[in-house]
């Protein structure tokens, strides 16, 4: 009985395991449609159904588990509009999913890295949006993990924005500072996206323009509710720290206002987003975060994303609404009678004889479909005008709640502000007055040093003075003491000498008075005889006492002149006497002084000693810091040569190839690198406290090292046996060298004998290899190499000249033969080719001018032709690519003359049109190899090229054009075709369908192995090519300058582009 009553539970379990598993397999085809049809290459934008299905379904299972297991199989590496539309979904997603779709996400981080780094390296427009496009998701995602009450999609209330910022200040400084970094990631998107619609003129209203523009309706609301949380951030640091402190998040913020404004405004004018979203208008200027009353005029900008009325079109055949109702099997087997029974009565006729009742009732309840129609078209516009009502009345009570909560802010702020003004200003207040204290305390005492050291001063000028004023009176004194005693010595020499004369007279006077008693006896004795002789001698002695009165008063005025020269003598000695006294004061003074001046430079000795050792630990410091930089670079460029030598042995290596040419110049500039790492070297040993020049060079070393290992490596694999085995194991002698090198500069006791010479022998073996390896070409002689370039550009002149002849020849005769449509298709294509080969002229002139400057400039004091003898390869190239414009334009006339003359293809004239553009660049590439990068000239060759390139997009338009006009379109007529005969030319054309397809797959096939044998031709010698399909080149033939030149034997083309196979740092060129 248990297991009867139990058989309807279990037959009601197994239904309903089936029920859930036949849902389960509905919702995950669902999703995989959903998820293939939004994320695909094509250049549209992504659907709003398809990405909203995926976002009910995260919904329905709780994550995004189901999403990230189809997008994992997309090759996002292969196409960049794929990576695009997928980087669009993912933040919808993120955005409008589960909350737990932020968690799936976080576990796929590295891969959507990874994604970002492949593109950032590719120069592909979608690429450089794709990789800043996954900077902004990785930023999304680790704010939002990092801070869980924040989610995805920023709708967060102030409150829950003050909860998550919390008091402590320095959380709500870094929580500003990720929120800048994150309204940088959204500014830098959308910058970018909005600079390449302008670059490429692109329009919003075209699916290219929307396919970019789709992404930033999600940046716009990111952006509003990020300004809003930087803003209310803001005003609470200003709140609690200072202005300057907070200067350079106000920079950053008036940037970031600026930048935002502008993108609002742009988004705004787009024709694009008027009916999708409603843009919300910034302030004219950013609020003032250091008055806190601007936070009440601060209005939170509300980004409003309109419903639509009518639902989506469904534009792709195969996209089916989802079922609403389970239809049972019954139902489904009627629906599938049903079409049989339409067939039957369509064949037979209906029964009754042509009337059915179920006619009235389908009719009836179309009536009745209608009108629901009817009524429910009028329910969904009442109910959207309801919510639109709804919403603004939402959005008047939001902004009133807004103002209520900014003024209730706006008074917490000034109360607070007024509070912390209060306090500033005691502060200041008790600080000011401390100050003026300590200020006048220290003026004072500046001022009475300053007096002291000028009384100091002005006495030390004194003293000095005074010592040199006693010098000078010491020395007069000297000299008066030395004239007193010469003096004294000349009065005692004239006492001498009068008292020698006294004497003299006084026995002259004895003698002449015994003569005169002598004489008076005489006269006595001959008184009466001898009177007059008496007479005379009495005058005589009269005469005699007269000179003795004389005497004697000179002999008084001399005595009293000696005793006057006594007395100053005296005086002047009692003067050096109180001089010498002062001499001696300042003497002792002078010692004192000299005394303390020497206890003063025993101290500044002191602390010159301290200055000299601080100075000796700096130096050592500096020494020690220096090698610590240059021991880290040298480990860094150890770990540069490493990588590069385990490529060596990587298998996914193996893929890769470049060429002899680039592994040549990779080589040479490794030399040079050798040599400024040399000079480096010396320069360390001779100033070990600079080592920049050797950092420098040794960063440049390691990196061309590296790339000449890995590109020696890859060329390699294209090269001979004997060759790759020489070039991989001169490849290994390289690292190994190159690390031993460094490891002897790693160490102090190996670092002076550290020498690279067994590095440079290796490279150089290295560059003989590559040379080795190079294609060769047929020897020319200079006078013949050079004289071929000039009759080139010549020849290619003359055939553009002759074209253009030809082509006024052609219109001529097409408007004498033809007329009416013809007429305007003939010449339409007539005159866009004389645009194109007066295009060409202007080239041929400015790659004619590029060239001479870059002859004049890098011949030096070398001849022309011995200059390109010396650049023989890309003499060569320049050449080749002269005849291939000149055979290109050749061949567009004789194109045209056909298309003119209806015996020629459309297609000849697109192709020929496709060449010349082709060849105009190899022309542009060969003079822009050497041409200086600051050439004037260059520029010009430029845009010459860029006009070419418009006017032969302009001929194939025009011939596209003239095709569709010309072309007879007969409309298809079935009306006398039965069931069976539709079959079977539908069979028919299936048939023709598929001979054409296999048709164009061997064209295909052809064409890509003639480009192998041109490849081969071009890459081997002249003489051999000529063997090998009998003709001659005529690639170096002087003879070769005819307005019509052969089509030229090109030396080599770019290959293929390929998927890579390797991170970007080891592309190869």
């Amino acid at each position: 009985m248990n297991s009867i009553r139990q058989v309807p539970t279990r037959v009601k379990s197994r239904r309903t395991e089936a029920s859930l598993g036949a849902e389960r397999e509905h919702f995950d085809k669902q999703q995989l449609s959903s998820i293939s049809k939004a994320i695909n290459s094509t250049e549209t934008p992504v659907k709003e159904k398809h990405a909203r299905r995926i976002i009910l379904g995260t919904h329905r299972e709780k994550g995004a588990y189901t999403f990230w297991s189809y997008a994992l199989g997309f090759p996002l590496a292969s196409s960049s509009i794929l990576s695009w539309k997928f980087c669009h979904v993912l933040h919808k997603v993120l955005r409008d999913g589960h909350r737990n779709v932020l968690q799936d996400c976080m576990r796929h981080h590295s891969s959507l890295v990874e994604i970002g780094k492949l593109w950032a390296h590719l120069h592909d427009r979608y690429g450089q949006l794709v990789a800043i496009y996954t900077k902004l998701l990785c930023t999304k995602m680790e704010f939002h993990a990092k801070h869980s009450e924040i989610p995805p999609n920023l709708e967060v209330t102030d409150e829950v924005l003050e909860r998550t910022a919390g008091t402590d200040i320095n959380n709500v400084f870094q929580l500003t500072v990720e929120v800048f970094d994150y309204m940088d990631s959204e500014l830098r998107l959308a910058e970018t996206v909005i600079r390449q619609l302008n670059t490429s003129i692109a329009i919003s209203t075209l699916t290219s323009g929307q396919c970019r523009l789709a992404p930033l309706i999600q940046v716009i609301q990111d952006c509003s509710h990020l300004y809003h949380f930087t803003v209310k951030l803001l005003f609470k640091l200003h709140a609690c720290l200072p202005a300057d402190t907070l200067q350079g998040h106000r920079d950053r913020f008036h940037d970031q206002f600026h930048s935002l404004k502008s993108f609002f405004n742009k988004a705004r004018d787009m024709l694009y987003f008027k009916r999708l979203i409603q843009i919300p208008r910034l302030p004219d200027s950013p609020p003032n975060f250091l008055h806190a009353a601007s936070l009440a005029k601060h209005v939170k900008p509300v980004v409003v994303i309109p419903d639509e009325d009518d639902a989506e079109q469904q534009d792709d055949d195969d996209d089916e609404p989802e079922p609403l109702i389970e239809v049972s099997d019954t139902s489904a087997s009627s629906l599938q009678s049903q079409p049989q029974l339409d067939i039957f009565d369509q064949a037979f006729g209906p029964p009754n004889g042509g009337f059915d009742d179920r006619d009235l009732q389908i009719e009836s309840l179309k009536r009745d479909l209608e009108l629901l129609r009817a009524e429910l078209e009028r329910v969904k516009a009442e109910a959207q005008r309801y919510i639109t009502q709804l919403k603004s009345q939402i959005n008047s009570l939001e902004a009133e709640l807004e103002e209520q909560r900014a003024q209730k802010q706006r008074a917490l702020v000034e109360n607070e502000q007024l509070r912390m003004e209060l306090e500033a200003t005691r502060r200041r207040n008790a600080e000011h007055e401390s100050v003026q204290t300590t200020y006048i305390e220290a003026e004072k005492r500046a001022q009475a040093t300053e007096q002291r050291y000028n009384m100091l001063k002005q006495k030390h000028t004194e003293l000095v003075a005074s010592h040199a004023e006693l010098l000078r009176q010491s020395a007069d004194t000297v000299k008066m003491l030395s004239a007193t005693q010469q003096t004294q010595e000349e009065v005692e020499r004239t006492k001498q000498q009068l008292s020698f004369e006294v004497d003299r007279i006084k026995q002259e006077s004895d003698l002449k008075l015994e003569e005169q008693k002598f004489e008076m006896e005489k006269l006595k004795r001959e008184l009466e005889e001898k009177m007059a002789e008496v007479m005379r001698i009495k005058a005589t002695l009269q005469s005699s006492e007269q000179t003795s009165d004389q005497m004697n008063s000179s002999l008084t005025a001399l005595q009293a002149e000696k005793e006057r020269l006594m007395r100053s003598v005296s005086e002047k000695e009692a003067e050096l006497s109180s001089l010498r006294q002062t001499a001696q004061v300042q003497q002792s003074s002078l010692q004192q002084e000299r005394e303390r001046n020497s206890r003063e430079l025993g101290e500044l000795q002191g602390k010159l000693q301290e200055k000299t050792n601080q100075e000796e630990q700096i130096k050592r410091k500096i020494l020690e810091e220096q090698f610590a930089l240059l021991q880290g670079t040298i480990t860094e460029a150890e770990s540069i040569i490493q990588d590069a030598v385990a490529k060596l042995d990587d298998p996914l290596h193996v893929r890769c190839t470049s060429s002899p040419d680039y592994l040549i110049s990779r080589a040479e500039a490794t030399l040079g690198s050798i040599d400024k790492v040399k000079k480096g070297h010396a320069d360390y040993l001779s100033n070990m406290g600079d080592a920049g020049g050797l950092l420098r060079a040794l960063t440049q070393f390691s990196h061309l090292a590296a790339d000449t290992i890995v590109n020696g490596s890859a060329t390699a694999h294209m090269a001979p046996t004997d060759h790759a085995d020489r070039l991989t194991e001169n490849c290994r002698d390289c690292g190994s060298q190159s690390l031993q090198y460094l490891k002897e500069l790693k160490s102090k006791t190996s670092l002076q004998r550290a020498d690279p010479a067994a590095i440079r022998a290796v490279v150089q073996k290295i560059l003989h290899l590559g040379q080795e390896l190079r294609p060769k070409g047929r020897d020319v002689g200079k006078e013949e190499l050079g004289d071929l370039v000039d009759k080139e550009m010549a020849a290619t002149s003359a055939a553009i000249e002759e074209a253009v002849r030809r082509i006024d020849e052609m219109m001529n005769q097409a408007r004498k033969d033809t007329s009416g449509v013809k007429l305007e298709v003939n010449e339409r294509i007539l005159f866009s080719c004389t645009d194109l080969m007066k295009a060409i002229r202007m080239l041929i002139v400015a790659s004619t001018d590029l060239q001479k400057e870059i002859v004049e400039s890098g011949r030096g004091a070398a001849s022309i032709k011995e200059f390109y003898a010396k650049n023989s390869r890309w003499t060569e190239g320049l050449i080749s690519a002269a005849k291939a414009v000149g055979w290109g334009a050749t061949e567009l006339v004789e194109s045209a003359d056909k298309v003119v003359l209806h015996t020629g293809k459309y297609e000849e004239l697109i192709v020929c049109s496709h060449e010349i553009a082709a060849s105009t660049a190899q022309l542009v590439a060969a003079s822009k190899v050497k041409a200086d990068r600051n050439s004037k000239k260059l520029p010009v060759l430029q845009q010459a090229s860029r006009h070419v390139n418009e006017m032969a997009a302009n001929v194939v338009a025009s011939t596209r054009t003239g095709q569709e006009h010309l072309e007879d379109k007969d409309t298809m007529d079935f009306s006398g075709l039965s069931l069976i005969k539709l079959k079977k030319e539908e069979i028919e054309s299936q048939v023709k369908v598929l001979e054409l397809e296999t048709q164009l797959e061997n064209e295909r096939i052809r064409l890509g192995e003639l480009r192998k044998k041109h490849y081969e031709i071009a890459g081997v010698p002249l003489q051999d090519a000529s063997d090998g399909n009998g003709e001659t080149s005529s690639l170096f033939s002087p003879a070769s300058t005819s307005p019509k030149p052969s089509k030229p034997t090109l030396l080599k083309k770019p290959a293929l582009a390929q998927k890579p196979n390797l991170p970007p740092k080891a592309t190869f060129k």
